[in-house]
């Protein structure tokens, strides 16, 4: 499991007034519930606040567009589990621009797509970050490997807004 992601993703929150989160991903499918599951142990945790923006977006992530213009977040963090030929449970943030290859086959749109146009319509930072699958097939639960870094970055997350801004709540209950 890759922590290279986490310093990045750091500094891009510290440094954002106005963030918005959006867990993408089949609450049916195994690993692809990831990106759900992330954004709703967030909610659990984040009392309401102007500064985040925390979306459930299932697998139609073009969904939640008009909620995102009338929010005009800094940065978009679009969370998802991806195919990105690595070790199941790796994380990685991934700038949209690179991310030829990667696989999403599950959502409506590609994820590149989706944030290209936010980041056109919304003049604002864009950012995937990605958890590496070990099963998507229907009805299977998620993978201990993606449980447990899915775990960490709602840790990570947490812990940095946690120290840059009164976000949280100490009620995190994370239920996978």
């Amino acid at each position: 499991m890759s922590g290279c992601w986490r310093d990045p993703l750091q500094t891009i929150l510290s440094k954002s007034d106005r963030i918005a989160i959006i867990g993408i991903g089949r609450t049916d499918a195994g690993d692809d519930a990831a990106g759900v599951l992330i954004v709703r142990a967030l909610m659990a945790a984040i009392p309401p606040s102007n500064n985040i923006l925390l979306v459930d977006a299932g697998i139609a992530p073009e969904n939640c567009t008009g909620a995102l213009r009338q929010y005009q977040p800094d940065i978009v963090f679009l969370i998802d589990a991806v195919a990105m030929d690595a070790e199941p449970g790796t994380v990685a943030l991934l700038d949209w621009t690179q991310t030829t290859g990667l696989s999403a086959s599950t959502h409506t749109l590609p994820l590149a797509l989706v944030a290209r146009y936010l980041a056109s319509e919304l003049n604002c930072d864009c950012r995937l970050l990605g958890l590496q699958v070990e099963s998507c097939g229907q009805d299977l639960p998620l993978s201990q490997s993606v449980a447990t870094s899915a775990r960490l970055v709602v840790d990570h997350i947490i812990t940095v807004l946690a120290a840059d801004k009164a976000y949280f709540s100490e009620r995190t209950v994370l239920k996978w």
